[in-house]
């Protein structure tokens, strides 16, 4: 049985054919930092490969599900943020976000989102790319890139227009307002909302039906149509992360991120 121990901002556990994943920093919201989103590179490229897991499902600790990219580190570009074993560039817009929604798309076993909180930013996309999503009714999803100045370039821009069509996409994309759960069911942004106290059991048992099942049919079936998504990422990801750097050189991010610090309304100047 393969082992998960090397994570530290991730817990997993495997039963039963179903590998639950959660997210474990429930202090920050589960806001992903440089090490946990390359933890999670590399956690979805090793579930593919371990035969013992037939379904996945992912959810975070605490009260959110996560709240996007750390902001604490988005502006830091010092060696210990960083961190001493990641050889990449130090800025938050390098090929591992391209890898990690590479990984998750590629990934052939179903993927069952519980979004038991907030899910916001990267942690909206997290959350779409999965193959099936559950949904407490207090929770919120949205992409906020916008709002601290930024394009949504890290897999936003790709799944949403698949999942509500262009208008819809471009309306929450522009503006980065926040989705309440019913009306995110209603567009058809995810499938099911449940109660809170049930959104984990309810994924959980979802999950364990699909490891139960065919197991080959239903990762072909998955593989028929991922592949359509799987090819509109790698069209426009590029393009999308491209344009997310320069924003992220560009006096509205900073302004925004300087404000979120210094707990105000960000001054955009539109530059």
């Amino acid at each position: 049985m393969a082992s998960y121990d090397k994570y530290e901002n991730i817990q997993i556990d495997v039963s039963n054919g179903v590998a639950t994943c959660k997210l474990n920093r429930p202090k920050a919201m589960n806001a992903v930092t440089r090490q946990m989103h390359k933890e999670l590179e590399l956690l979805f490229g090793q579930l593919g490969g371990d035969r013992d897991v037939r379904a996945i499902v992912l959810t975070g600790a605490g009260r959110a599900f996560c709240a996007g990219g750390d902001v604490k580190e988005m502006d830091s570009t010092d060696e210990a943020a960083q961190g001493a074993d990641d050889d990449r560039p130090a800025g938050i817009f390098d090929s591992g976000a391209r890898q990690l929604v590479t990984n998750l798309l590629s990934i052939e076993q179903p993927i069952i989102a519980a979004v038991n909180g907030v899910a916001v930013g990267l942690g909206a996309t997290l959350a779409l790319l999965c193959d099936v999503v559950f949904m407490a009714e207090s929770a919120r999803i949205g992409d906020t890139h916008v709002s601290i100045g930024l394009v949504p370039g890290d897999g936003g821009a790709v799944i949403w227009p698949l999942l509500v069509g262009p208008a819809r996409a471009k309306e929450y994309l522009m503006t980065g307002d926040l989705i309440p759960a019913p009306e995110a069911e209603r567009i058809g942004l995810v499938n099911h909302v449940v109660a809170d106290d049930k959104v984990l059991d309810d994924a959980l048992a979802f999950a364990g039906r699909l490891a139960d099942g065919p197991t080959m049919a239903i990762r072909f079936t998955k593989l028929a149509i991922q592949r359509t998504i799987l090819q509109q990422a790698l069209h426009s990801m590029d393009v999308g992360l491209a344009l997310e750097t320069i924003t992220g050189t560009r006096h509205d991010y900073t302004e925004a991120t300087t404000a979120w610090s210094e707990k105000r309304t960000p001054n955009f100047k539109g530059r």
